[in-house]
């Protein structure tokens, strides 16, 4: 089955504070890099989405670690994943990409 990705406003404005905060702390090439994590996590949920374990927090929602400070939290409806959001752990943002 193919899936299709949905953002929903809430993981937009996740993204967008995420970058706001890397762009003026972090090189450009390490910018990019997470991009590119990131691109590579979107892929691995849109080709398999039932990989990662569903949350103990919303059991509706899955979760998929993109390191030790990121973890996506999506909902899997029919053929359509549903970012819900991107969360952060803000005690140590400066090793996001780790």
């Amino acid at each position: 089955m193919n899936y299709k990705l949905f953002w929903t406003d809430e993981a937009i404005h996740n993204l967008e504070e995420i970058l706001d905060y890397l762009i003026h702390n972090w090189t450009r090439k390490e910018v990019d890099q997470f991009k590119q994590k990131l691109t590579k996590q979107l892929d691995l949920i849109l080709n398999n989405p039932k990989m990662f374990p569903l949350s103990t927090y919303h059991p509706r929602l899955r979760k998929a670690v993109l390191s030790k400070r990121i973890t996506i939290f999506y909902e899997i409806r029919e053929n359509v994943v549903y970012l819900a959001y991107i969360f952060v752990s803000y005690r140590d943002i400066e090793n996001l990409g780790e």
